[in-house]
């Protein structure tokens, strides 16, 4: 293999796990990063740090890096939705089988843990450069540095690994025939947070994702390793009654959380602190073409930027490291036009899909979980997939706990939804789910071409 520097911009999950990729190749790695080095601050204040839930292909990445066994201690599993109701009581809903999790993890604990292994595999991190103009064509980047100087260089290979706001992709925008689509959703979040008992302990349980949906809005609370709840107000910026344009002042705020979830109220002693000190941050979703020009490359959320409502946004750039890792393996670096021109061509289809996901599973997690026709729905999908586990495999499943292409996922579940409205417009299906014939309903999928 040639030794191209590979120049990374950005030093978060995406950049740092591609970083060792790229160095387990061999290849000389630098990363720039605009912020200071936040292993060496205390960032416990920042009220940005929401936790992350690793799933499968996620845990894929990280096995194939080497690196997974120093993530497992940083992870609490979570074996399925805890929904709370307005009335106080819960009910549990299980992701998958027996054992099968997703693994909530402190986004900057998980964040030093990939960034110190990218500097002991030998890649450089050069932070406070912030990126002030990139130049496509020659690839050369123009970095403004702390002490208010300036830093050029020019890269072999360039990959903008810095998220929703890439300032490469924005180069690409003003330089290239880009196409580009950016939609902001109606709703933003805020981070507060549920600490232990009195007595040490977890507050609620600790082996589920919790979330108390309220249709328009909802919360939702992960669980740490320090016994504490990371928790995300989702509420409309405007337009409804609930909504963050009429939380005026800390009376407001109770009453929000008095009248729509005084469970959790009863656990936040520090919700009025909390909702005062951390920001109300914004929710988007980006799509974009090309992801690639002249030896540079768009990845992660700076290709494909998406909300947070399937829990696939960092799954999913870590397995564009992966699958950009194959590539390289497979076609070497004498190319690397031809590398990201196959990445991008076989990963855009299934970025899509998961995007659009991403957009549609908002109305599951704030209405639909605590519909009681909707709970009969995933039964019987359950029961599906239980009597005929190769042949119906539920949406969730494919997406969270396969590398099935995100692509294909999508289509088969569209299928699988066509099937099950007609399922479920029967009027007595409450009464008569436990005894239908499941075999009748895999044949509708099967001759819907969906196996």
């Amino acid at each position: 293999m040639k030794k191209e520097k590979i120049n990374l911009l950005g030093a978060g999950l995406i950049g740092s796990l591609l970083a060792i990729y790229l160095r387990k190749r061999g290849l000389d790695v630098a990363i720039y990063e605009k912020r200071q080095d936040w292993r060496q601050v205390d960032t416990s204040g920042e009220g940005r740090s929401i936790n992350m839930a690793l799933s499968y292909r996620g845990w894929k990445a990280l096995e194939r890096a080497g690196i997974k066994d120093k993530v497992i201690p940083y992870t609490q599993p979570m074996y399925g939705r805890r929904i709370h109701d307005e009335h106080g009581d819960t009910f549990f809903q299980p992701y998958g089988k027996e054992n099968q999790a997703i693994y909530s993890i402190s986004r900057n604990a998980f964040n030093k843990i990939l960034l110190d292994e990218a500097e002991e595999q030998g890649a450089s991190i050069y932070f406070q450069h912030k990126v002030e103009h990139v130049n496509v064509a020659k690839r050369e980047v123009t970095f403004s540095l702390a002490d208010g100087s300036s830093k050029n260089i020019a890269a072999e290979v360039l990959i903008g690994s810095d998220g929703a706001y890439s300032a490469l992709r924005n180069a690409f925008q003003s330089q290239l025939r880009f196409n580009f689509n950016q939609q902001y959703v109606s709703h933003g979040y805020k981070e507060l947070s549920i600490p232990t008992t009195p007595e040490g302990d977890f507050a609620m349980d600790p082996n589920a994702l919790h979330i108390w949906p309220r249709g328009k809005f909802m919360l939702i609370a992960l669980p740490n390793l320090d016994k504490s709840f990371t928790c995300t107000l989702f509420l409309p910026f405007e337009g409804y009654k609930v909504s963050f344009e009429n939380i005026h002042d800390e009376q407001d705020v109770e009453q929000v959380f008095k009248t729509h979830f005084n469970d959790a109220y009863n656990l936040m002693p520090t919700l009025l602190q909390d909702f005062k000190r951390n920001p109300t941050a914004a929710l988007i979703n980006t799509e974009c073409y090309p992801w690639t020009d002249n030896n540079t490359l768009l990845i992660g959320d700076a290709a494909h930027a998406m909300v947070p409502f399937y829990g696939q946004g960092m799954n999913c750039g870590f397995e564009d490291c992966s699958i950009l890792d194959g590539l390289v393996g497979k076609y070497g670096t004498s190319s690397w036009d031809l590398v990201f021109g196959k990445f991008q061509k076989g990963r855009k289809p299934d970025t899509d899909a998961i995007c659009q996901l991403a957009m549609d599973n908002f109305v599951e997690m704030s209405d639909n979980v605590a519909d009681p026709k909707f709970l009969i729905r995933k039964k019987i999908e359950a029961r599906l997939h239980e009597l005929f586990p190769e042949e119906w495999v539920p949406l969730y499943s494919m997406v969270t706990f396969s590398e099935m292409k995100y692509s294909e996922a999508y289509a088969i579940g569209k299928l699988q939804e066509k099937v099950m409205d007609r399922v479920m417009s029967d009027p007595l299906i409450t009464q008569n789910w436990d005894s239908l014939d499941y075999e009748e309903i895999l044949h509708q999928v099967v001759v819907a071409g969906a196996v």
